[in-house]
């Protein structure tokens, strides 16, 4: 599926608008990628194709000529340096979503300059052979390696911290819905047996208590698969910041901090360095603290933010009532606050809260480094002897943010007339289940969104038939039997689903089977769960420079759907004679699968029985353009109004439900991540740079204004 260019450039100021407000011709992008919207395109630059009249042929036979041309070409580098043609036939976006991708600072990579230096590393993660350094943790092909920095080569430059703490915690969630699944599957089984049981006059039942003993943490099998993995971020211990952990981060299980080497314990509450450290640390004396976990566990803990009086560990009565039920002892963690007091070690500090949204039952915020200043020991409430630890915050950091930790980016309105900036109650009109209210604080006088009407389902243009409902499957109620679920076999012998938190997709596939009007489950069945339509009180606000966009009030977790992308389904070829269309949607599943023009394959392992479906398919292999598009230009959802960001919380899932017709899929959102209130819903429009041509045959440019640490600076 490829992206729109949603947000135009003013020819007065220089900012980006809502189409609503700006008019600009219609684009396409030349190489799409799977989950991007779509801008038209002339012939580039070097083409023989005339630039005046425009249009005078298709832009789809345009590019299908130019993707012609870019073959030959591969073709011929193959054949002058095999080794490498693999690298080189497989053109990137320019984007930071692949692990593969090398970027520079500008977010420019270059692909045609032999000169440049080539880095080549190790594809396993390795450990930090400093606490300031970190190996590259994937290989980068010599096509990647290059980039671009204000127009100059430059070396490999290798992915910010930033990018790597999110894509850990993203594998982590991969990891951790992976074993959530394996955990509802027996605890269904258990089930069963148990009602199985209750029915037979046989008594052997331990089968049964059998299962229902086993772990139920996923989280905690997930840091195991990690750790055999060697996928855990920052494997060595270090004393200060983490890099790419900003004072205000959220964890939402202990295990995240885990994953990314913030906390090497998902119970203990003090992290240390033990005496393994003291040849990489000669001048320190060990054990030595790095951080500690305040969450209330201790009856004894003092938490006045700036100043905490920190309770030891040890003496706990863990399995029962938490109370203390011995003396605690100089020794590990509590020896390593000791050492730090003496040597002047700062501390990273975490407070744990209470939040329903955590599968954990609460939100661990990084408030930043402590100083430990004192300790003594004393009775404690339950008459026994603890060890009292003052931590006070070193000053010159970020503002403290613990009591704003359910919502770092403001409060939360409890009705619509908490809501500032108001100018529409509901831009659906009452069409979805949660109303849409929309805000303005930045137009004076403040204006709601106009131009477009609300539709929560697709319309489908004249001359365009959708195909018939496909076969369903034989289950009743809801599907459970992955073996025996005809849709679970064509996703692969499993249903791509779990039921938690109202349904997540574990994974982002090539394409999601779903159950449809002719099988035989219910609207309840796990494997509808983008059916459902939008349950996340969602708000459209404006912005000063990207025009309109979308937040959550809610709290989103990683492989929850968000809302389908609704617009008016048409040809592709049908929209060339349209103008001033900035919400172009064009549904590329097929091609991204085949990788054709360039487009990179989501997951080589995801949906592999399912593609034997395409074989009916004519090959379209020399076709780059979809034949069909989502114009959401003036009959439109909430997706309409999501915004491009090169670091998205949001990603493109193809859907197929009521037909089988790759062609057709529905394009979904689901979160990336987990993403906390009020922060704005974002996903990748997937441009390659220099790849917009205007209807004079002139290149077209658009700076990025989405303010990720990695941004590329353009849109196109």
């Amino acid at each position: 599926m490829v992206v729109k260019s949603r947000v135009l450039r003013s020819a007065a100021n220089g900012e980006l608008h809502s189409p609503v407000d700006t008019e600009e011709k219609p684009k396409r992008s030349r190489v799409p990628t799977h989950g991007r919207k779509n801008a038209k395109v002339a012939a580039p630059k070097g083409d023989s194709v005339e630039p005046s009249p425009p249009r005078r042929t298709s832009a789809r036979i345009q590019i299908k000529l130019l993707a012609e041309k870019e073959q030959l070409v591969r073709q011929r580098v193959e054949l002058l340096d095999k080794p490498d043609s693999a690298s080189k036939r497989k053109k990137t976006n320019d984007q930071v979503r692949s692990r593969r991708n090398a970027v520079s600072d500008g977010g420019k990579t270059a692909e045609d300059n032999d000169n440049d230096n080539v880095v080549s590393v190790s594809k396993d993660v390795t450990k930090h052979k400093d606490d300031n350094a970190s190996e590259p943790r994937e290989m980068c092909s010599p096509e990647k390696s290059k980039a671009l920095v204000d127009g100059a080569p430059a070396s490999l430059v290798e992915k910010s911290d930033h990018v790597k703490v999110k894509e850990t915690l993203r594998l982590f969630n991969k990891h951790y819905l992976h074993f959530v699944q394996e955990e509802e599957k027996r605890c269904k089984k258990a089930e069963v047996a148990e009602k199985a049981s209750k029915g037979s006059k046989s008594k052997k039942v331990a089968p049964v208590e059998d299962a229902k003993n086993k772990s139920k943490r996923p989280d905690l099998k997930a840091i195991s698969k990690m750790l055999e993995a060697n996928e855990i971020l920052n494997h060595e211990k270090r004393i200060g910041n983490i890099p790419g952990v900003n004072i205000g981060h959220r964890f939402y299980s202990r295990a995240e901090m885990v994953a990314v080497g913030f906390h090497s314990h998902w119970l203990n509450g003090i992290d240390y360095m033990g005496m393994s450290y003291s040849k990489m640390y000669s001048n320190y004396s060990f054990p030595l603290a790095v951080a500690i976990v305040l969450s209330g566990m201790y009856e004894d803990d003092l938490d006045n933010a700036e100043d905490v009086v920190y309770t030891g560990q040890g003496g706990q009565n863990l399995t029962g009532n938490k109370r203390q039920i011995r003396d605690q002892k100089m020794e590990r963690g509590n020896l390593a606050l000791k050492n730090c007091i003496e040597q002047a070690v700062p501390v990273r500090v975490v407070r744990g809260h209470e939040c329903a949204s955590s599968y954990c039952g609460k939100l661990y915020t990084y408030d930043g480094l402590y100083k430990v200043i004192q300790y003594w020991a004393e009775k404690g409430i339950s008459g026994f002897t603890v060890f009292k630890f003052r931590l006070r915050r070193i000053e010159g950091q970020s503002l403290l943010t613990t009591n704003q930790v359910q919502f770092i980016y403001g409060r939360v309105p409890k009705s619509v007339s908490e809501i500032r900036g108001l100018v529409c109650e509901d831009i659906t009109g009452g069409q979805e289940n949660v109303p849409i209210p929309a805000t303005n604080l930045v137009d004076d006088p403040p204006v709601a969104p106009t131009g477009f009407t609300y539709c929560k389902s697709i319309k489908v243009a004249h001359g365009v038939k959708l195909p018939s409902n496909a076969n369903g499957c034989d289950c009743s109620g809801s599907c459970i039997a992955s073996r025996t679920c005809s849709c679970a076999k064509l996703n692969g012998l499993d249903f791509p689903y779990v039921h938690r938190d109202g349904g997540r997709l574990i994974e982002a596939k090539d394409v999601v089977y779903e159950c449809g009007p002719n099988c035989g489950c219910g609207p309840g069945c796990v494997n509808r769960t983008s059916q459902r339509g939008i349950k996340y009180r969602l708000e459209v606000f404006r912005t000063p420079k990207k025009g309109w966009a979308v937040r959550s009030w809610d709290f989103i977790p990683s492989g929850a759907p968000v809302c389908e992308y609704i617009g008016i389904l048409t040809r592709t070829e049908d929209l060339d004679h349209v103008s001033e269309n900035n919400y172009i949607f064009d549904i590329d599943c097929l091609q991204t699968i085949r990788g054709i023009g360039g487009r990179e394959r989501r997951s080589k392992d995801a949906s592999l029985p399912a593609n034997n479906s395409l074989d009916g398919i004519d090959d379209q292999r020399s076709e780059s353009v979809p034949e069909f598009c989502i114009d959401a230009c003036f009959t439109g959802n909430i997706a309409r109004f999501i915004n491009h960001s090169c670091e998205p919380n949001l990603f493109v899932q193809c859907v197929l439900s009521s037909h089988h017709d790759i062609k057709l899929a529905r394009v979904v959102l689901f979160a990336a991540e987990n993403i906390p209130p009020l922060q704005e819903l974002t996903y990748d429009y997937g441009y390659a740079l220099d790849s917009v041509y205007g209807p004079d045959g002139k290149l077209k440019q658009m700076p990025c204004f989405c303010g990720a640490t990695e941004c590329r600076k353009r849109l196109f």
